[in-house]
C-alpha cells in the first residue's frame, strides 16, 4: 500500500495550521514552507475544506484555516479526505473461477485471505482514528520545542 504524496502534505498542513491558530492561511503560503506545487496543494487542501476538516476563507486576507479543533480531527479523518473511503483491499473473489468455485458464494464473506486483510485494514484505520492533530502537535512540540514558534513566526511574517 502506497498513500499519496497528498496525505503527508494534507497532515503537514492541518499540524502547521493548528499553531496559527483562527489565522487563515493561503494555499501559496503553505506550499512555499516546504517547497511544493501551490496548484497541487491547493487541491489537497480543497479536499480537507469538503470533508469539513478546513474552511477556506475569501477576500484579501483569505486561505484556509481548521474548521474543527484539532482534538476533533484524527489522522484517518485527514487520509479518508484526501485518499477516500474505500478499504486498501478489494477482494474480486478470484476463488469463485478457481476449482470448485461457484457463482452461488459471496467469497468477499468466506474467504480466509480476504477476511484476513480486512482485519488489517480496520486494524489500521483504528490506530489512525484514535490519533488526532492534538496529539501529533503535542509530540512535535515536545520533540522539538521551537517547531511550534519557528512556524507561527514564518506564516504570520511571510508576504
Amino acid at each position: 500500500m502506497k498513500l499519496s504524496e497528498g496525505v503527508e502534505w494534507a497532515l503537514h498542513s492541518c499540524l502547521n495550521l493548528s499553531w496559527v491558530d483562527d489565522e487563515a492561511i493561503t494555499a501559496g503560503k503553505l506550499a512555499a514552507f516546504y517547497q511544493l506545487p501551490t496548484a497541487y496543494m491547493n487541491k489537497q487542501l480543497q479536499a480537507l475544506a469538503r470533508a469539513g476538516i478546513l474552511s477556506s476563507v475569501s477576500g484579501p486576507r483569505g486561505g484556509f484555516r481548521l474548521a474543527r479543533s484539532i482534538a476533533d480531527i484524527t489522522l484517518l479523518d485527514i487520509v479518508v479526505a484526501i485518499e477516500g473511503p474505500d478499504e486498501i483491499f478489494r477482494c474480486d473473489q478470484v476463488l469463485r473461477h478457481g476449482p470448485g468455485g461457484s457463482d452461488e458464494v459471496d467469497y468477499r464473506q468466506t474467504c480466509i485471505i480476504s477476511g484476513a486483510m480486512r482485519k488489517a485494514d480496520l486494524a489500521w484505520r483504528t490506530s489512525l482514528a484514535n490519533q488526532t492533530i492534538a496529539d501529533i502537535r503535542a509530540d512535535v512540540e515536545k520533540a522539538y520545542p521551537h517547531t511550534r514558534d519557528a512556524t507561527l513566526n514564518h506564516f504570520l511574517n511571510v508576504g
